[in-house]
């Protein structure tokens, strides 16, 4: 699975994958560092991810519809227990 990112998107990216070079490791990178570093979490890591975040959207949906019940359906027979 390869992720497509719009231009400005991968624009971000790199130019936050450089910040964080800088910030964190004290060292200035280049575009081409960033751009290599960016297509192996996108081949490598983000599949992890990705799978991931689908699980635990799953997991919300699946626990949404199973409270469907509780405000789709209306109480019947009703007439008598209001008497």
């Amino acid at each position: 699975m390869n992720f497509k990112f719009e231009k400005e998107t991968e624009k971000q990216i790199l130019n936050s994958i450089k910040q964080f070079f800088n910030r964190e490791l004290e060292e200035d990178i280049g575009d081409l560092k960033a751009m290599l570093i960016l297509d192996y979490f996108n081949k490598e890591l983000a599949p992890s991810v990705y799978n991931k975040a689908i699980a635990d959207a799953r997991v919300y949906i699946e626990e949404k519809i199973s409270d469907m019940d509780n405000f789709l359906y209306t109480d019947e027979f009703t007439y008598w227990k209001k008497k």
